[in-house]
C-alpha cells in the first residue's frame, strides 16, 4: 500500500496541474476544478488497489476528472444544455496548463494568497507541504488558498498573458527566493522550495518559449541553484559568496543556465530584470569575478527595478570594485528608507564593510544588530559569530537594551506594556547593545519616524511621551529633542465612547470602534481579526501589529463569550442557504458570518456620524 501511495502522489505531482488546468477550461472556477481533479485522486487511492495501477495513470485521472465535471454540470440547472457537448471537448492542452499558471498568479490576489495557491494548484503541494515550507500553520495556508479561490470567482478574472506574465515571474522567484534564503526557521536552504520554482519555471519556458524573461528567470534559478551545496558549512552556517569553494558548484546547473541565457538572447526582445540578474549570475560563474561589470549591471538594473534591495545588492558590487567607502557611502543613504528599517541584511553588510575599514567596534555594533533583527536561526548564529570574533574591547557605560528593561521593571504591568511597546520597537531597529553615549537625538528621531511614518498624531503622542520618560530616567533628555507631540485634529480629541443616538451601541460596536481609535489599525484589517489572532494577555494581535489599551482590553472577553475560534466580529444573523460565505468567514461555534465592512461602516455612520476611517482616527 505504501507503494501505491508513493506512486500515486508521484503521478499527482505530475499530471496536477494540467487535469485542474483542463477542468478550469470547462467549469471557469479555480475552486471547483480542483475539487473535482481531488475528487478522482481520491477515486484512484479507492480503485488502483483493486484494479491494479493503469498502464497511463495520468490519462486515468484526467478521463475520472473528467466524468466528476460533466455530472457537476449536469446537475447544474442553468447548464444541463451544456452537458452533451461536455464529453466531446478535447484532452487538456499546453495551453490550459498555461492558462492555469496565469489564473493561480492574478495580479488581482495579494502576494501571499498567488504564493500559495500557485504551490497548490500547479505544483500539486498538499497544505500540509506548503504550510512546512514556509514555517506557518496549516489552516493559514488552508485560509489564504480559499481566499485566493473566493477572490478569482468573485472578480471573474480574464486571461491577459501580455499583462499578467510578469506576476507569474514574480511568484516564481519569491518561491525560489524563500528556498534559497529561508527568511525563518532553523536551515537556511529549503532544497524542496527551491526545486518546485526550478520545475515551475522550466515548465513556463516549454510554454512560453518566445518571452526572454521567461528563459532570464530559468537561468537566473540555475546558476544560483548550482551553488547550494557550497553555501553551507559543515553545521549548516552560510558561505558568503566570495568564500564558497567553487569545485562544489554544480556544473550541470550552470551549462543548463547558460543554455538559458542563450534561448533568452535568441527571443530578443528589450533587456528585463531578470535577464540582466542573469547576467550578474553569470559574471559570478567566472575564475575571477569582474565586480566592476557586476557593478555596471546593478546600476542598469537599478534603473529597472529602483528598489532598496537592488539599491543595496549594487552597494555590495560597488565595494568590491571600488573599495568599502564607496560602498559605504550608497547604504548610509538607505538608513532612511523605511523598507530598510527592519531589513538586517543592511546591517550585516554595514558591518562586513566596517571590518574592512578597520572600524571593528562599530562593526560590531552593527553584526549585533543585525542579528537582532534576522529572523533565520543560522543567519542569527552566524552573524552573532562574526561580531565576536572581533577583536575588541567590551563596550563601557549603560547600553540601550539593558536600560530599556531596567527603566521598565518597576513600572505598573499595564504601563510598562504601554511603553514597552514603544521602547521595544525602538531597542529592536537600533540595536539593544547601542551605547546610550552614543545615540544621538538625530538617529533617535529618524528610527522613530522610520517606525511610525503614517500613525495618528494621538498615537505619535503616545510614543513620543514613552521616549521623553525614558530619556529622562536614563539622564540623557537630550535624547527626545528632536520629536515633537503633533496637535490632534479639532472635533476628534475626544476619547469617550462615540455618542448615543436613541439607545447605546451594541457592544460588538463599542469593541470595534474603541479598537480603532486605540490601535490606529485599519478598519479592514480589525475587521478580519479572528478570536485565535488575539493575545489577551499581551493585549495584541497578529504578532503584535495590533496592539490596544484598557479600553478595548476590558470589553474583549464579553464579546468573545468563550469562543475559541472563528471571525472575531459576528455579524447579526446566520447566513442564507443561498448564499453560503467561505469556512474562514463563518464562525463554527455560533454559525454566524464575519461583519462585512459595509456593515460596519452604515453602523457606525448611524450611530455616531463618523466614517470608520475617521473614527480610527482619532
Amino acid at each position: 500500500m505504501t507503494d501505491l501511495s508513493a506512486t500515486v502522489g508521484a503521478v499527482w505531482k505530475q499530471e496536477s496541474a494540467r487535469i485542474v488546468a483542463g477542468l478550469l477550461r470547462l467549469v471557469h472556477d479555480v475552486g471547483l476544478a480542483e475539487e473535482l481533479a481531488q475528487d478522482a485522486l481520491v477515486a484512484a487511492l479507492e480503485q488502483w488497489p483493486a484494479s491494479g495501477i493503469p498502464d497511463n495513470p495520468g490519462a486515468w485521472l484526467t478521463t475520472t476528472a473528467k466524468r466528476r465535471a460533466v455530472d457537476h454540470i449536469r446537475r447544474s440547472r442553468t447548464q444541463d444544455r451544456l452537458a452533451p457537448d461536455l464529453a466531446r471537448l478535447p484532452e487538456p492542452t499546453e495551453d490550459d496548463v498555461l492558462r492555469l499558471m496565469f489564473t493561480s498568479c492574478h495580479p488581482v490576489l495579494p502576494t501571499e494568497a498567488r504564493l500559495a495557491l500557485t504551490l497548490r494548484v500547479v505544483a500539486g503541494l498538499s497544505p500540509a507541504e506548503i504550510a512546512r515550507a514556509f514555517l506557518v500553520g496549516e489552516q493559514v495556508i488552508a485560509h489564504r488558498i480559499a481566499g485566493a479561490k473566493r477572490t478569482l470567482a468573485e472578480a471573474n478574472v480574464a486571461y491577459e498573458p501580455s499583462a499578467q506574465l510578469s506576476s507569474v515571474l514574480e511568484v516564481v522567484y519569491l518561491i525560489f527566493n524563500e528556498g534559497y534564503a529561508a527568511t525563518s526557521g532553523a536551515d537556511l536552504i529549503r532544497a524542496d522550495l527551491c526545486l518546485e520554482a526550478l520545475r515551475l519555471g522550466r515548465m513556463l519556458a516549454v510554454l512560453a518559449p518566445g518571452e526572454a524573461e521567461v528563459h532570464g528567470l530559468v537561468a537566473l534559478m540555475e546558476i544560483q541553484q548550482s551553488r547550494s551545496a557550497a553555501r553551507t558549512g559543515p553545521s549548516g552556517e552560510p558561505i558568503p559568496l566570495h568564500e564558497q569553494n567553487r569545485g562544489r558548484w554544480d556544473q550541470l546547473l550552470i551549462r543548463r543556465g547558460f543554455a538559458a541565457m542563450l534561448r533568452a538572447r535568441e527571443a530578443g526582445g528589450p533587456t528585463g530584470p531578470y535577464v540582466l540578474q542573469a547576467a550578474i549570475a553569470v559574471c559570478h560563474t567566472a575564475e575571477e569575478t569582474d565586480w566592476v561589470r557586476i557593478s555596471t549591471l546593478y546600476q542598469a538594473l537599478e534603473r529597472l527595478l529602483p528598489t532598496p534591495v537592488v539599491r543595496l545588492n549594487r552597494a555590495v558590487a560597488v565595494a568590491f570594485a571600488y573599495g568599502p567607502r564607496a560602498g559605504l557611502d550608497l547604504l548610509d543613504e538607505l538608513r532612511a528608507d523605511p523598507q530598510m528599517a527592519a531589513y538586517h541584511l543592511l546591517p550585516g553588510v554595514r558591518g562586513d564593510l566596517l571590518i574592512r575599514l578597520g572600524r571593528p567596534i562599530e562593526a560590531r555594533r552593527e553584526l549585533e544588530r543585525a542579528a537582532t533583527l534576522a529572523r533565520n536561526t543560522a543567519e542569527r548564529d552566524f552573524l552573532l559569530r562574526r561580531a565576536a570574533a572581533l577583536d575588541v574591547p567590551e563596550e563601557h557605560g549603560r547600553l540601550l537594551g539593558p536600560a530599556v528593561a531596567e527603566f521598565l521593571a518597576p513600572l505598573r504591568p499595564a504601563t510598562a506594556r504601554a511603553y514597552g511597546q514603544t521602547l521595544n520597537r525602538i531597542t529592536h531597529l537600533a540595536g539593544d547593545r547601542t551605547p546610550l553615549a552614543g545615540l544621538t537625538a538625530a538617529r533617535l528621531a529618524e528610527i522613530f519616524t522610520l517606525s511610525w511614518p503614517d500613525v495618528a498624531p494621538r498615537t505619535w503622542n503616545r510614543h513620543v511621551a514613552a521616549i521623553r520618560s525614558f530619556a529622562g530616567w536614563s539622564g540623557e533628555p537630550s535624547l527626545a529633542a528632536d520629536l515633537q507631540p503633533r496637535p490632534v485634529p479639532a472635533g476628534i480629541a475626544d476619547r469617550s465612547p462615540p455618542p448615543e443616538t436613541d439607545a447605546p451601541p451594541a457592544l460588538r460596536e463599542r469593541v470595534l470602534w474603541i479598537l480603532l481609535r486605540e490601535s490606529a489599525a485599519k478598519a479592514g484589517a480589525v475587521l478580519a481579526l479572528n478570536v485565535e489572532d488575539l493575545d489577551l494577555d499581551d493585549r495584541s494581535a497578529r504578532g503584535a501589529t495590533i496592539v490596544w489599551r484598557s479600553g478595548t482590553a476590558g470589553l474583549l472577553p464579553e464579546l468573545i463569550a468563550g469562543r475559541t475560534r472563528g471571525p472575531l466580529f459576528l455579524s447579526d444573523r446566520r447566513p442564507g442557504p443561498g448564499r453560503p460565505p467561505a469556512p474562514a468567514d463563518l464562525c463554527p461555534e455560533t454559525g454566524r458570518r464575519r461583519l462585512s465592512y459595509e456593515r460596519a461602516a452604515y453602523l457606525c455612520k448611524r450611530a455616531t456620524g463618523h466614517t470608520l476611517g475617521r473614527l480610527r482616527q482619532a
